[in-house]
């Protein structure tokens, strides 16, 4: 089974992002702000779904923002730009039960 990390491979936070999630957590969740780690608990939908894991009816993603590679024909990076992601901290999820 591939760890965390390695399914967040291509996590392109900045300290700047991890603030301002980390902003947002601490209005929502002041108690459980130590607990965040972008790698494993404050992950997209469809990351949480992979896992397992799905969102809990009427929860509001967090706005955050990463950073996409763009890449020519050959393989080699050209540039980055800016794209906007939705992320659910764990106390917005629960098990996906069949």
């Amino acid at each position: 089974m591939e760890s965390v990390k390695q399914i967040l491979s291509n996590y392109k936070g900045s300290l700047k992002t991890v603030k301002l999630v980390v902003d947002e957590i601490k209005n929502r969740w002041p108690n459980l702000v130590d607990a965040y780690d972008p790698y494993s608990n404050c992950l997209p939908y469809k990351k949480w779904k992979e896992l397992g894991f799905k969102v809990k009816r009427g929860e509001h993603s967090i706005r955050s923002l990463t950073y996409i590679e763009k890449k020519n024909e050959l393989g080699e990076i050209i540039g980055t730009f800016p794209r906007t992601c939705h992320l659910f901290y764990f106390p917005q999820v629960e098990p996906i039960i069949n």
